[in-house]
């Protein structure tokens, strides 16, 4: 009994280690309307968004570290993830600059006092478990690194017997010799012999012939990439994803000892960016293991796999690709994953890119993750949450606003709404900010960034109302993660196409999917009132879940399994449309004919069914889903600019809704579930007023503004109110007093405007980043304090009827009538925030009888300070660490319009 007793203790100790710190997903996911609500005001910690924190160097003081994790808080922040990357300035004593190298003992003390002070801030911490991306570094040795195969052709002269080897250097080795026809420019890869050359002296001896030859070898090779934007001491070679001996040397050497700075209190998660191995397609033992995998022997294929000539080369290269995927199942995600457990910790990646992860592969990780705000495209974000609803992931995470309204320090808190909308609308529930660039102290103003991305930090004058913009994001994440995905459609991948299609040195699923599934398609299936989720063959085997209507995007190769199962589901009751035609070949190459004749009489037996249909046309698909079923969300008009996501309570539905146009809406929507109520969930305060939406849900929404609608079972109290009217009170467009604190000397004393103008437009302000404060008193009589809304409304935003010149990322399409956020104070109180449409703020219950003074404090851009300053150089930086980066973009750095710009009115609003 003792021994029992002593055995259920080991265990119990062993479960406890073995669970991650923060608790499961389900922590604050709730099945009733009731059960929401209640953290509705007040959202739990979890749901914040984190921040990537870059380090740059890593030249890191405690201090400092300490000042921006507070920081962090202060503005809403709920965690960051440490992200080591390449130095910004050289070694500088003087100023305290010392760059300490990757893995140092000093960099490791740094990594452990934060993880310290974060805990004791209830600061979530995530550890990337290298420096930049792909993993990689110095203790990774040619052997183990990303490979390829190497293809070189060589032209042998009629008559001659041997030629000249190509060069094989360390970490390379010959795999296969073939001979032809041809020459070394141009041959026919469908006619080329495998031959067995001796070789001798660095030549090959082979049979002399008539006629000019080619002979082409293939060298198993490696890609040479080094590891993207390393810090100090982090140089090296990409790792080979596909070798099990080389990530798990990466963990023994990596993370291992980052793990060992956490002592007793691991990271929440440890971290992959997104697979970004270019070039790679091989590894060491690969022909051994596709012939294990694919029952044949792929060499004497090689010529037609890496030619792509010949009727069999899409089979070939269809099981060629697929190996690697199981390979980087295997061999990548599923030890590191694996690794994490053991280490109480999970593992959080972005699992696409190159190799050729699937959307499957997802269900290898505790945490997906997805990047990319394509919401009406294929997307990799969608890739994350469509994995996470098929294999119960309830947190979904994505890399938000990287390349945001480039260049740095010009993206605004309307910018992060837009896109951070589009993420919400394809299912993610938590957002990882792209990101904050630690600064060290004594820094020139704006401070560092990140080459590639936007500024969310306190550098930022608009940091003002960072806490607003994070409790929007809070409380959307939190409400997006309650009940269960609620998505009708799903989309089944064609893997097996792009398999086929795939090219040497780019085999990449994500990469090429959207030749299958277009815009057209995505579009068509949104348009048609509904949400969907990808699907692909593995998930349609594993994950259980079932959908009314799968669609399947020109899909030519299917496998004999996966049009068994369609062919249930169809019998089960659901539908099927198939874009394009019909499945009519087997995937792969073995046993190829006898397959093929399969696949083509089950795709006939299945398309024969009822409740299946073709559309020949993409741009028929929308009328045939809703032939097939009923809308879930159907607006009359303004489709396209209007998204939807649903989740499903037991007794109710949430609806996160958005406008992401640059327009108002005006229209209504016809919505399938049925409950006894609805109400409005302002996901800005955490307001609730009753709405109607029988027999049909009027909607008028701002540009580019977002509302939650919730149905319930649950019988409304109160009729939704209507607005009847609304009038100006007072017209507050001219005598505003503005002064500059931050700015010293004159421009802190107040003046007199007239009218409002932009700060550029005077030569003293034009260079000007902070907050200018607007002030004027306003007279008030008890009579028009009697409207039951009260509101200070600041005008509308201009639409921009062509893309500005953003090289990447995105940004809102609007001007706003405040550039770019203020904060409102009516007598001495905090009345509102505004940073996004419509641009107003409630002031009803803090105006009185008599005299009010109102103040806006407007904060601008840092682009206008940087606009002012030279460009750093980087010319002594880069000739000691070689040009790690390049800042993108500068050419397009110039002071933006700033200020209080749009017409200023007090409006009553009477309401029935």
């Amino acid at each position: 009994m003792k021994k029992r007793i002593l055995c259920l203790l080991i265990c119990a100790v062993a479960c406890a280690h073995a669970e991650p710190p923060g608790g499961d997903d389900s922590a604050f996911r709730f099945s009733t309307v009731a059960e929401v609500q209640r953290y509705l005001a007040a959202p739990p910690d979890e749901a914040r968004p984190m921040v990537r924190w870059w380090w740059f160097g890593p030249a890191v003081v405690k201090p400092q570290l300490e000042r921006e994790m507070l920081a962090m808080k202060q503005g809403g922040f709920g965690g960051f993830e440490i992200q080591p990357v390449y130095p910004m300035e050289l070694d500088d004593p003087a100023r305290g600059i010392r760059n300490l190298p990757y893995l140092s003992a000093d960099f490791l003390d740094a990594v452990s006092f934060v993880n310290q002070k974060a805990h004791e801030n209830n600061l979530r911490v995530d550890m990337t478990l290298a420096s930049g991306w792909p993993y990689g570094g110095p203790h990774v040795p040619v052997t183990e690194a990303a490979s390829r195969l190497r293809v070189a052709p060589v032209t042998l002269p009629a008559g001659a017997d041997s030629v000249a080897l190509p060069p094989i250097g360390s970490g390379e080795k010959l795999v296969a010799t073939f001979a032809g026809a041809g020459d070394a420019k141009q041959f026919d890869a469908t006619r080329l012999a495998m031959i067995a050359p001796v070789l001798a002296n660095g030549r090959a001896q082979v049979p002399p012939a008539a006629d000019e030859r080619v002979v082409v070898f293939y060298i198993a090779s490696r890609t040479g990439q080094q590891v993207k934007r390393a810090a100090v001491g982090a140089e090296g070679f990409v790792l080979d994803h596909l070798s099990r001996t080389a990530i798990d040397h990466h963990l023994r050497q990596v993370a291992e000892p980052l793990l060992k700075a956490f002592g007793d209190q691991p990271p929440y998660a440890v971290f992959s960016d997104s697979l970004e191995v270019y070039g790679t397609d091989w590894t060491d033992d690969f022909l051994a293991e596709f012939q294990r995998r694919r029952g044949y022997d792929l060499t004497p294929h090689l010529p037609l796999v890496y030619g792509g000539q010949g009727p069999d080369a899409g089979a070939l290269r269809r099981d060629w690709a697929l190996t690697q995927t199981e390979l980087v199942n295997e061999r990548y995600l599923t030890p590191v994953d694996a690794w994490a457990k053991q280490h109480r910790t999970r593992f959080r990646s972005q699992t696409y890119g190159e190799p050729a992860v699937s959307l499957s592969s997802n269900r290898l990780v505790a945490l997906p993750e997805g990047e990319g705000p394509q919401f009406r495209e294929f997307s990799f974000t969608r890739l994350a949450t469509s994995a996470g609803h098929l294999y119960g992931r309830n947190v979904i995470s994505a890399e938000t606003w990287t390349w945001l309204n480039s260049p740095a320090f010009a993206a605004t808190p309307l910018d992060m709404k837009v896109e951070a909308d589009r993420m919400l609308l394809q299912g993610v529930n938590l957002f990882v900010g792209h990101g904050w660039p630690y600064t060290p102290p004594g820094a020139q103003e704006p401070g560092y960034a990140f080459y590639a991305a936007a500024v969310f930090n306190n550098h930022q004058p608009w940091w003002s109302v960072m806490p607003d913009v994070n409790a929007y994001l809070q409380r959307t994440s939190y409400l997006l993660r309650q009940g269960e995905p609620a998505n009708d459609v799903a989309l089944l991948l064609p893997n097996n196409d792009v398999y086929a299609e795939s090219k040497p040195a780019k085999v990449s699923l994500s990469a090429e999917m959207h030749r299958h599934v277009t815009p057209v398609v995505m579009e068509q299936i949104l348009d048609a009132g509904h949400n969907l989720d990808f699907l692909d063959d593995e998930a349609l085997r594993d994950s259980g879940k079932r959908y009314p209507l799968i669609v399947v995007p020109h899909a030519t190769r299917m496998s004999v399994e996966t049009l068994e199962r369609l062919i249930k589901h169809v019998r089960g009751g659901d539908k099927l449309i198939a874009v394009g035609g019909k499945p009519s070949l087997a995937p792969g190459y073995l046993d190829a004919a006898a397959q093929t004749k399969r696949v083509r009489q089950l795709s006939d037996q299945l398309f024969a069914l009822p409740g299946v249909s073709v559309v020949a046309e993409e741009g028929a698909l929308g009328a045939a889903v809703g032939k097939a079923i009923a809308p879930d969300f159907a607006v009359a008009s303004q489709a396209a600019s209007i998204g939807f996501i649903r989740r499903k309570l037991a007794d109710g539905d949430i609806y996160f809704i958005a406008n992401t146009s640059n327009r108002e809406v005006r229209t209504s929507a016809r919505i399938a579930a049925r409950r006894a109520s609805a109400a409005w969930w302002n996901p800005h305060d955490g307001s609730v007023t009753p709405a109607t939406v029988r027999p049909s849900l009027e909607l008028t929404l701002a540009p580019y503004e977002s509302r939650v609608l919730v149905l319930s079972d649950s019988a409304s109290a109160a009729p939704a109110p209507v607005a009847s009217r609304i009038a100006t009170v007072a017209d507050l467009g001219g005598d505003w007093q503005l002064r500059f604190p931050g700015a010293g000397g004159a421009l802190a004393q107040p003046r007199m405007l007239t009218r409002l103008t932009s700060w550029t437009d005077d030569p003293a302000t034009r260079y000007y980043s902070g907050i200018g404060i607007y002030s004027k008193t306003v007279k008030l009589d008890a009579a028009q304090l009697q409207a039951q809304r009260l509101t200070l409304d600041f005008g509308l935003g201009t639409p921009l009827e062509s893309s500005p010149k953003v090289p990447a990322g995105m940004r809102a399409m609007l001007d706003s009538p405040i550039r770019e956020a203020a904060v409102v104070y009516v007598n001495g109180q905090r009345a509102g925030a505004v940073w996004h449409p419509p641009y107003r703020v409630d002031v009803g219950k803090l105006l009185k009888s008599g005299d009010n003074r109102i103040e806006v404090q407007v904060a601008n851009l840092s682009l206008n300070l940087l606009a002012g300053q030279e460009r750093p150089d980087y010319r002594l930086l880069w000739a000691r660490y070689g040009q790690r980066f390049v800042p993108q973009d500068t050419h397009l750095i110039s002071p933006r319009p700033s200020g209080m710009l749009g017409q200023v009115r007090l409006l009553s609003e009477t309401l029935q």
